[in-house]
């Protein structure tokens, strides 16, 4: 086992979200680790791209003073996760920013480099804030267009798709050519940089490197790339690890994870456990593949083991919603009551599948288990109902970490890490436990309090601030009622809600700080 002096890691975040720097380096404390950022100027500011080029020499010149590198290469590349679907920049640039990567394990081959990239997305939406501007117009259809790509390349290898062509060619007909050109255009050079990726993983520069989808389909234009990326990483000889799963917000906190364990030289152990077996083979709504597949490959990814030991810490995986619900499209029904007294949007069969887990893991925890719950019923928030119930039996605080926020992909990283960390952080004798409390508590708070409940009379979906006193506004009510929720679900009157802060101008995602002391 390494030394127990105060590990840091270099770190290029995806982009400026505290998602993607918050949760990570909330990961990193558990386990009494750091993480060394760029400086805040280069970064980018939603639609803003951050300084690609600097933030290359940044890297190169600070990385060696780490003990590791986590290297989002959507920010290396084009400066961060929006700017690398809505720049214009060249494939060669891309490629030329990439190579910073290979000149620093020539300088320094003993520094763990490791690297995550994303499989451009096609969002089946027409809301531009993310996207290239023609996304108002066209974006569904762009998203359409990428599944019927796909579906004809399966008709070819001999799947039948009958009047997938036909449908195929009338869509190319009614979208403008520039428009498609543009997007495909951006797409290929993503993909090129995906391959260059993959040739600095056979030749030993990164490991592993995590190539994700970000909110895909079963069929898509992601997922018919990730089909020639896998063929391409299985081809070549590669000694390390490449995993393509879904994902994305919560890779960097899984990659934390992982560089502390092969620092302190600490394998994190789980069972994995699920109350609904059937729903493991369930491919959760914006994935592409089974639930047991998702979970195998973010297990892998943090560099964690599947073992039977009843000893080991328990994964629970509430299992996705066979109806592939979102939090963000359900609407109220007269048909029942919530818990509190208000009209529900569930039934009986969601009560059931809650009940099912809430019992799970009260065994687990009655056999003296430890229990991380990835919560992935549904998309965009927390079962609450789940969450209710575990809070009736007085047994939600007794989870070690927790997870139940976006895509089912980003809520099981966040939950795989936090567990992770934990294990680790206990073995290498650094855990702070009240890092571990806090990450545990901003989740509940963040994935339930606030995206299942706070935000839904301002708006369960996205809705951007039209000035600044609006979302002042909403901040001090909203800021109550995460208040409200934290002290209802801890008991204690000393813990509250500051700094509430809206990161990205819009209702989709909340910022804030718990105050008090929870050591």
């Amino acid at each position: 086992m390494t030394s127990k002096r105060a590990l840091s890691l270099a770190f290029l975040p995806l982009d400026e979200r505290p998602v993607n720097i918050g949760l990570p380096a909330g990961i990193a404390a558990i386990a009494g680790a750091s993480l060394v950022l760029p400086p805040a100027e280069l970064l980018p500011q939603l639609r803003q791209p951050g300084d690609a080029d600097s933030l290359g020499r940044w890297l190169e010149s600070t990385a060696p003073t780490t003990d590791a590198v986590i290297a989002s290469l959507d920010m290396l590349c084009y400066g961060g996760l929006i700017a690398a679907r809505t720049t214009a920049d060249t494939t060669l640039n891309a490629l030329t920013r990439l190579d910073v990567l290979r000149r620093l394990h020539a300088a320094h081959p003993a520094l763990p480099l490791c690297a995550v990239s994303l499989v451009m997305r096609a969002s089946n939406s027409y809301n531009p804030q993310e996207e290239p501007d023609y996304w108002a117009r066209h974006g569904m259809e762009l998203h359409k267009l990428g599944a019927l790509h796909h579906r004809d390349l399966l008709e070819a290898l001999g799947a039948s798709h009958a009047g997938n062509a036909e449908a195929l060619a009338a869509l190319r007909a009614a979208l403008p050519g520039e428009i498609v050109a543009d997007f495909e255009r951006r797409r290929l050079r993503n993909h090129h940089v995906n391959l260059e990726a993959i040739a600095l993983a056979s030749e030993g520069a990164v490991d592993p490197l995590l190539i994700t989808a970000d909110d895909t389909a079963e069929h898509s234009a992601g997922s018919v790339e990730q089909v020639w990326l896998k063929q391409w990483s299985h081809v070549l000889p590669i000694s390390g690890e490449v995993l393509m799963y879904p994902g994305a917000d919560e890779v960097a906190a899984v990659l934390v994870a992982r560089q502390l364990g092969a620092r302190f030289g600490v394998t994190p152990r789980f069972t994995v456990e699920c109350a609904d077996p059937p729903g493991m083979q369930r491919i959760a709504k914006y994935e592409n593949s089974p639930m047991h597949e998702a979970v195998d490959r973010q297990l892998r990814a943090s560099g964690s083991v599947t073992v039977t030991d009843p000893e080991a810490m328990a994964l629970v995986v509430h299992a996705p919603d066979p109806r592939r619900r979102d939090h963000c499209g359900m609407v109220v029904e007269k048909s029942g009551t919530g818990h509190d007294g208000a009209e529900s949007i569930f039934d009986a069969d969601d009560a059931a599948a809650a009940n099912k887990t809430a019992d799970l893991i009260a065994e687990l925890l009655a056999a003296g288990r430890e229990v991380a719950l990835a919560d992935l019923r549904y998309s965009n928030g927390a079962d609450p109902l789940l969450i209710e119930e575990l809070h009736r039996r007085g047994i939600l605080l007794e989870l070690v970490a927790y997870g139940g926020w976006n895509t089912a992909g980003n809520a099981l990283g966040s939950v795989v890490a936090a567990a992770a960390a934990i294990q680790i952080g206990r073995a290498a004798g650094t855990l702070d436990a009240a890092a571990a409390r806090r990450v545990l508590l901003h989740r509940l708070i963040e994935d339930f309090a606030y995206m299942t409940d706070v935000r839904r009379p301002l708006n369960a979906g996205v809705y951007t601030f039209p000035d600044r006193t609006e979302e002042a506004a909403a901040e001090a009510s909203i800021g109550a009622g995460l208040d409200a929720t934290l002290k209802r679900l801890t008991g204690r009157n000393d813990l509250g809600i500051t700094a509430v802060r809206f990161p990205w101008h819009r209702s989709f995602e909340v910022d804030f700080t718990i105050a008090g002391d929870l050591s």
